[in-house]
């Protein structure tokens, strides 16, 4: 729960700065059966971000990545 919580917090700086982030889910091996938990991490992940970020990409599986990109909104910028 650390690591996404450290993740969290650091694309939270990236949005407030005005970037883009693009937040992706490797799967490998027989993770490849599972690959609904990884997009509900990504979902989670979303969640999270609403308030100050909308989604620019929806989630989708590209190969073996998972992958959601999402961009700054301009009226829910926090300062």
């Amino acid at each position: 729960m650390h690591d996404f919580d450290f993740k969290v917090r650091h694309a939270i700086s990236f949005i407030e700065d005005g970037n883009k982030v693009k937040v992706a889910v490797l799967f490998k091996g027989r993770e490849m059966a599972y690959t609904e938990q990884g997009q509900e991490l990504l979902k989670k992940f979303v969640e999270k971000l609403e308030d100050i970020a909308k989604v620019e990409s929806e989630i989708k599986l590209e190969g073996r990545n998972m992958n959601v990109i999402l961009v700054p909104d301009k009226k829910g910028k926090k300062k």
